[in-house]
C-alpha cells in the first residue's frame, strides 16, 4: 500500500522507542491488510486499532497502537497517491498527538 509522511509524523516516530515503533509496523501490516482485502472504500478497519475519525478534524482519523504502556496512537488522512488510495501519516505517539492532529 503506498503511503506518505508529513513533517510531524517523521519527527514524532524519531522520538519512539524501539518497541514502539515495532508495535506500530505491527499496526501498519493489519492497516495494509484491510487495504488489500477491502471491498470498498474506506476499507473495513481491524476492530482491535479501534480506527475511527477524529472528532473536530475533517478528513482525519485516528487509531489505537498500543493500549498498555507505551499509549500508541497515530493520525492519518485517506488519500491519494498515482491514482491510487494512500495513507498520509500525521502524527504518532501518545494522547499528546491530538492537541495538534
Amino acid at each position: 500500500m503506498k503511503y506518505q509522511t508529513a513533517a510531524s509524523f517523521l519527527a514524532d516516530y524519531a522520538r519512539l522507542t524501539e518497541r514502539e515503533r515495532e508495535l506500530f509496523r505491527a499496526a501498519v501490516r493489519a492497516i495494509n491488510a484491510a487495504f488489500a482485502r477491502r471491498t470498498g472504500w474506506p476499507p473495513r478497519w481491524p476492530a482491535a486499532l479501534r480506527v475511527k475519525k477524529l472528532t473536530g478534524h475533517p478528513g482525519i482519523w485516528e487509531m489505537t497502537w498500543s493500549f498498555a504502556s507505551p499509549d500508541g496512537r497515530a493520525t492519518f488522512e485517506l488519500v491519494e497517491v498515482g491514482g491510487e488510495p494512500a495513507i498520509r501519516w500525521r502524527r504518532i505517539g501518545d494522547h499528546t498527538i491530538f492537541r495538534q492532529p
